[in-house]
């Protein structure tokens, strides 16, 4: 049986897709064939074709779920036309770092995905996956979702499941060698790698060693290790510097996902890190990163005390001047005090009649509470943003109680790359296609090129721009109009295109997707 939260444990029912008519210059289509059949050509489009190459005027013609013909090319007699008059035309989005595992399955028309250019998602992230790889790749197969799907194997999923509750301790020798049997049984389903969530509790008990040694057996069949740091606060650099001895002595690609530094003390050193990176890079480490460009990160409460007295005011007080007080972390979900969901921890307290410690220290208690931590800098965040191993990435996903989940590719390119000019256009589409392509060995994705797979966005670059807040995190993005997965139309002028082309992306021994 497939293992997901309990709350996801319930029947979905597949429902029939019925095909959708592109528009043919303006005019309705006269037919709807079968997803994945049809055969047209994208005319007027300025393309970015994911290389980072300036854009070019040229013409793209897709048959059936690839790419055949790009260039100067004039529509066949009865050839169905699609008009990109005034808009950029792009490879499909491929979100590196994603939490959609249960969204999928609720909702495989993943409309906040598809509507910012999401055509592509890595789930399995910060240590947590389904388990079995391969049942979750047969149900996608059964009921397919809209979107592409990249699965890793979560540290903390293999980790609880040998160790079970007693996971409060360095793994033995024989259970290390169970979970290592584990990520290769994952391997062998098609898991593209090793994630883990150092900074989350049961992750945060596994000793080095143990890590090092799951990352060997994933690197032996091709994979990557792509890690959520053990502190992203002022332990940064040491946590860094972990990621990069494990990448080193495994021989393994190694991903530091959502790179930031996360509380006031470490803000401007990132120098430091780039400087690191950069010197693991020049002695033959295979490092590379990813950033979401917001200036807030959502987790547990628990991780703002890392030495994990959370019933200790000194070592709370701490934690919370780290991060510039309670004004900054604001408290999404908690199921014991759910009056003061929304709040911020000082308005937590002030509604409490307590100090800031003593209400962290109540609300802790609940054991599930997750919180925002508005305590990012913006400088930080373009000196990560500029690095060319960088690419984007969301850390969101489908109902994410965060504005990333439906706004982080266009809000790079309007705020970003239109507004503030931090990035270039086809640097951006770059760190949005090939670059996530190459790292998760998606060989056939990722660049307009003939014999690519068809995963293909049509935006307007004078209007994209993300809508979503914190408030209101749903709110779908514009200036996205077309979105194509596998050829299939997903994401049609401001609505979903009706077909659910999708396809799990199991990586095989050569580590290209099928």
């Amino acid at each position: 049986m497939i293992l997901l939260p309990t709350h996801f444990l319930r029947r979905v029912r597949s429902r029939a897709v019925a095909g959708v008519a592109l528009s043919c210059l303006g005019l309705a289509c006269a037919s709807s064939p079968p997803a994945g059949s049809e055969t047209f050509v994208i005319v007027g489009a300025q393309l970015a074709d994911g290389s980072g190459a300036p854009l070019r005027a040229a013409a793209v013609r897709v048959q059936g779920d690839q790419i055949a013909e790009v260039g100067d090319l004039v529509p066949r007699e009865n050839e169905k036309v699609v008009d990109g008059t005034g808009l950029v035309l792009a490879p499909g989005f491929i979100d590196a770092h994603n939490h959609s595992t249960e969204g999928l399955v609720e909702n495989p028309a993943a409309e906040s995905q598809v509507s910012q250019g999401i055509t592509t998602l890595a789930i399995g992230q910060d240590g947590e996956s389904p388990w079995p790889i391969a049942e979750y790749f047969s149900r996608l197969r059964s009921a397919p979702p809209a979107v592409n799907v990249v699965l890793f194997a979560g540290h903390a999923t293999l980790r609880q499941r040998v160790m079970g509750e007693d996971f409060r301790r360095s793994a033995s020798e024989g259970e290390i060698a169970q979970m290592r049997a584990l990520v290769e049984q994952a391997m062998r389903e098609g898991a593209a790698g090793l994630s883990s969530g150092l900074e989350y509790e049961i992750g945060s008990y596994a000793a080095t060693d143990e890590l090092l040694a799951l990352a060997k057996t994933a690197a032996e069949h091709g994979g990557i290790y792509i890690t959520h740091i053990r502190d992203e606060a002022d332990r940064t650099l040491e946590a860094m510097r972990e990621a990069i001895e494990i990448g080193e002595r495994a021989g393994i690609p190694v991903q530091i996902t959502h790179i930031k530094l996360g509380t006031i003390s470490v803000w401007g050193k990132t120098g430091e890190v780039v400087s690191m990176i950069e010197a693991a890079r020049q002695r033959g480490v295979d490092v590379s990163a990813d950033a979401y460009p917001y200036l807030a990160w959502n987790a547990d409460l628990k991780v703002l005390v890392p030495n994990k007295r959370y019933d200790d005011p000194v070592s709370v007080a701490q934690g919370l001047a780290d991060v510039g007080g309670g004004h900054n972390i604001q408290v999404t979900k908690l199921p014991l005090f759910p009056q003061h969901a929304g709040k911020r921890l000082d308005e937590v307290a002030r509604a409490e009649g307590i100090t800031e410690v003593e209400a962290y220290i109540r609300l802790v208690a609940d054991k599930d509470v997750k919180v925002i931590g508005h305590t990012m800098s913006e400088p930080d965040l373009r000196v990560f943003l500029a690095q060319p191993w960088t690419m984007v990435a969301s850390d969101g996903g489908i109902a994410s109680r965060l504005p990333r989940g439906a706004g982080t590719f266009p809000r790079v390119l309007g705020r970003f790359v239109r507004e503030l000019d931090w990035l270039t256009l086809p640097e951006a589409i770059r760190k949005m296609t090939s670059l996530p392509a190459a790292r998760l060995s998606l060989k056939d994705r990722g660049l307009v090129r003939p014999g690519m797979k068809a995963d293909l966005v049509l935006f307007d670059a004078k209007t994209v721009i993300d809508r979503a807040t914190f408030e209101q995190p749903e709110l779908p993005s514009q200036g996205i109009l077309k979105v194509r997965v596998n050829g299939g139309l997903v994401w049609n002028d401001g609505r979903p295109g009706g077909e659910k082309t999708g396809r799990p992306l199991a990586l095989g021994p050569d580590r290209r997707s099928p």
